[in-house]
Parts: C-alpha cells; structure tokens; sequence
C-alpha cells in the first residue's frame, strides 16, 4: 500500500526541497588520518548488518497497542476527555501514539541520512569522509526499519513535525561544514537516541526492543564520530564563532523541549490544538519524558567544548544542566552491550530450538524402526 494512503494526516507537500548552500569540499591527501576516526571507520564497516535479517520480522505486533503503553503515560489520562472513552478508543489512542513516535523516528532518519551524506560532500578531511559514507548506509538501514514496521506493523504514519522539521531545514541551510555534524549529531540524534532508549528499557514488546537495541549500537558510533570531529575544529574556533553554535545549540533545544509533544495525535481526536498544548504540558509523565531527552545532548554539547555561560543558564531553566557530568561513554558501551546480549539470547535459542528439533527427528526415526 502507497505510504500516502496510511498517513493519519495528510503532509502537507509530497515532496519536501530544501536550498542548500556550501562548498563540495575535495581532498588530495590520501595517506593521512586520525588514527581514532579510521578505527571508527574500519568499525562502521565491520557493524553493517542487514535489517531483514537481522530483525525477527514474524514477531506479532499489535497495533492498538504496539510499545505496551500504560495509560498514565498518554496526556489525556486524568483529563474530562479520558473517562468517555471505550476500550476500543484507548487502543487507537495508543496506535496513534506509537505511530506518532516512530514516524518522527523514520523522518530524522532520512534527515540523518541526507546530513550524513551532507558531511561526506563538504567536511575537509578524508578520515571523516569515509566514516560519514559509513553512517549514510546505517541511516538508510534504519529508514527502512522504521518504514517497515510503521507499514506492515500499525499501518498508519504521521507526517514529519513541524519543529522537527524546521531544525533540519535550518541545518541543511547553514554553508559551515560543521553544522549538519551539530544540528544532526549532537541535538537530533542525540535527543532520539534518549527517545529510543526510553522506549527500549520500558517496552515489553520484543519487536520493537529489537529494533530499538540495533538501531542505538548503530548511532552509538555516531555520537562518538561526531564528538571527535567537532571537539577537535571547535579548539580552533573564536570565542565570536562559539557563541554563534551556542546561540543554534539553544534555540534548537528549547525547539525541541516545547514542541515535541504529539499534540497532532490529540488534535486527530478532535482535541482543540490550545487544550491539547495544555494537557500535554501537564501531564507528569510528559514532563519527565522532555527532561530525559536531554540525557544524550547535553553531556555531549559540554564535551565538544560549547559550554559558555549563556549555554549553561538555558539548561538551567530547564533543569537539565546537572546532565552535563554523565559520563557519554558509559551509556554508549551499554548501548553496545544490550544489543549483543540481545544478539546472544535470540541466537542461543534459536540454536537450542534447531538442536531440539533434529533430536526429535533423530527419535522419530528410532521409534519407526
């Protein structure tokens, strides 16, 4: 079925252009590099995998209730609205909302891919040329996850949010070399992969655990290629051209607290857009899920060397700054480790299975002799 049938809103152009300015930067140096970056890289080639393999597709899903969403954490819960609703309702609620989420996750995908490919066009140095061609073929992968479940798994998307979409747009418009690396890398990415690890540590679903878990080992590479390349240029900057990638740091951030809300998904129940604003700014569940979103970004924006005292005051007021001494490493070697332990589970019991059902062929045959 065409994607445009399953949309649950209309977007509102089919096919999305965005001006892009900068130069296509070639290199002739073909021998130097950062040993670190082409240790990344050499990694990146080694983790490919195929996502229709990979995966266990034959896992059922539900649709009205696809991530085993509690009802405290949707916005209408405790409100006038959730007591007339049916069971039935609560569980299109629930497909809407997943819908929502993963459809945001599909969309910042391609903008990643596009970005990554972006990077490879007008970063200077060929080390990190070759690495972004690495991470241009693990966003297309995980396009095409998302696309797969959100298709085959509920049946219904939702277009690209404007807030989300507005950041891209102002990241691909910039001619710096470095800010597809900071829009995408640091604050994109960095706020799906909490989004992500949310959902993967609370779920009890194991398709969408599997997705989830792959997808982070990917984008765990990511962030570190991402902090290498901009914490070394960053040392060369001014304090001026800082405070300019500050300035996109926070206006980014407060974006993306205040916005991301999937106030779409209540206005598609009929759900005025101002009421809907209102019980999603006070839903406790919401509030706590917008602060952990910055446990990835801001770690990473103090490790790159953006932390001026304007910077600092913004994750003040939201109350994240605290998040500036979690230690990125560590949560990115568990990302690693719950993946491969995922891997190692599934694939131990598959084993145990083939091996269960040979012996049981083995003594079938005796028994009919």
């Amino acid at each position: 079925m065409p994607t445009f049938d399953l949309y649950a809103m209309q977007p509102e152009e089919p096919l999305r252009q965005v001006p892009a300015s900068g130069a296509a930067r070639f290199t002739w140096e073909y021998d130097d590099g950062r040993d670190r970056l082409l240790a990344l890289y050499q990694k990146g080639k080694d983790k490919q995998w195929d996502g229709r393999k990979r995966i266990d597709w034959e896992l059922e899903v539900d649709p009205c209730d696809p991530l085993g969403t509690p009802d405290e954490a949707m916005s209408l819960y405790g409100t006038r609205h959730w007591a007339k609703l049916t069971e039935k309702d609560k569980g299109e609620l629930r497909k809407h909302y997943a819908s929502w989420q993963f459809s945001q996750f599909l969309h910042g995908e391609q903008g990643a891919m596009i970005c990554a490919a972006r990077i490879v066009e007008s970063v200077p140095d060929l080390d990190a040329k070759f690495y972004s061609a690495t991470q241009t073929m693990d966003e297309a992968r995980h396009a095409e996850i998302y696309g797969r479940f959100l298709h085959e798994k509920i049946g219904m998307l939702y277009p690209i949010n404007d807030n989300l979409q507005s950041l891209l747009d102002d990241t691909l418009r910039d001619s710096r070399w470095d800010m597809p690396y900071l829009g995408m890398q640091v604050l994109i990415e960095g706020l799906a992969l909490a989004a992500f690890g949310m959902i993967r540590d609370t779920t009890d679903k194991p398709l969408p655990q599997q997705i989830l878990a792959y997808v982070m080992q990917d984008e765990a590479r990511h962030v570190a290629f991402g902090r290498m390349a901009l914490r070394d240029y960053y040392k060369q900057l001014t304090d001026a051209e800082l405070r300019e990638r500050e300035e996109f740091v926070i206006e980014g951030c407060y974006l993306m607290r205040d916005r991301l809300r999937g106030v779409e998904v209540l206005e598609n129940f009929g759900i005025p857009k101002a009421e809907a604003e209102e019980y999603s700014e006070q839903s406790e569940f919401l509030t706590l899920f917008r602060r952990l979103l910055f446990s990835r970004i801001v770690p990473c924006v103090k490790d790159i060397g953006l932390w001026g005292k304007r910077l600092q005051q913004a994750y003040v007021d939201m109350g994240v700054l605290e998040m500036g001494d979690a230690s990125l490493d560590l949560l990115m070697s568990e990302d690693e480790e719950i993946a491969e332990k995922l891997d190692a589970e599934r694939f131990a019991a598959e084993e145990e299975a083939r091996v269960a059902e040979v012996t049981g062929a083995i003594d079938a045959g005796r028994a009919a002799d």
